[in-house]
């Protein structure tokens, strides 16, 4: 059976069998962990950080941590973690490993297509981008894990995805068009909604509520993060200048 998508240039499936099974056919995979990995990647490169993606958060994340002279996320509510807002004061040139059982690991699932991390913040910005490396983009939502950690889809990621796909251009598969079509019928609420989501209420109950609220706010960055040698850094201003070198020949 055949779930590569390949018949259209933007694709969308979920979680890392997703990345799978779209990457070795697509010039770009989109990587949407919106609550948080990628909102909090969005952050801190958009502060001049450097974000390395690591799936375990064990011993191996501090030995990791140490082999590539960066500090290692702890737990929210620490100076740096997957709480978004946790990373508002990080300072530029700041090396942060940050262990994620979805974003991270979708990041982490090819090192054969390049990967962008998208989230509501910079979904235009991220769109754009992907579109100056290739026609088929691949758009892969994480999703959550249930305690027998089989894949929940979640909501936001859902959303912002289809947030993505809004600002791409080609043949949209049917996947990509029905999240675009979910995100458009829910924008003008969006920001309740995410609040009242399953993951928005769970932070929200553990009083991180404004990490939702920074999770939610839309197309506010410029902030492309890439991938590059395993470690996520903003690549806008480089794109930005080729835009420009484009538009003067």
């Amino acid at each position: 059976m055949n779930f590569d998508q390949a018949d259209f240039e933007v694709r969308l499936e979920w979680g890392k069998q997703g990345v799978l099974q779209l990457a070795p056919n697509s010039d770009v995979v989109i990587v949407v962990d919106v609550l948080s990995f990628s909102t909090c990647v969005e952050i801190a490169n958009s502060r001049g950080a450097i974000v390395y993606p690591y799936q375990w958060k064990d011993e191996s994340a501090t030995l990791f941590a140490q082999s590539v002279q960066a500090e290692l996320a702890g737990d929210r509510g620490d100076q740096f973690s997957l709480s978004p807002s946790s990373l508002l004061s990080i300072s530029a040139g700041t090396r942060l490993v940050l262990p994620s059982p979805n974003g991270a690991s979708l990041s982490l699932a090819t090192n054969a297509t390049l990967i962008l991390a998208g989230c509501l913040r910079n979904c235009r910005a991220v769109a754009i981008a992907a579109m100056q490396y290739g026609r088929n983009i691949a758009v892969v939502p994480a999703g959550e894990r249930w305690p027998d950690d089989s894949l929940r889809p979640a909501f936001e990621d859902w959303i912002a995805a289809g947030a993505i796909v809004t600002f791409l251009n080609g043949c949209l598969s049917p996947e990509a068009q029905v999240a675009a079509i979910a995100y458009q019928g829910v924008q003008s609420n969006l920001g309740n909604l995410l609040k009242q989501c399953g993951s928005g209420q769970e932070l929200i109950a553990r009083g991180f509520a404004s990490d939702v609220e920074l999770a939610t706010q839309l197309d506010v960055s410029d902030c492309v993060p890439m991938l590059v040698d395993g470690a996520y850094v903003n690549r806008a201003a480089s794109i930005e200048r080729s835009s420009n070198l484009t538009e003067l020949r």
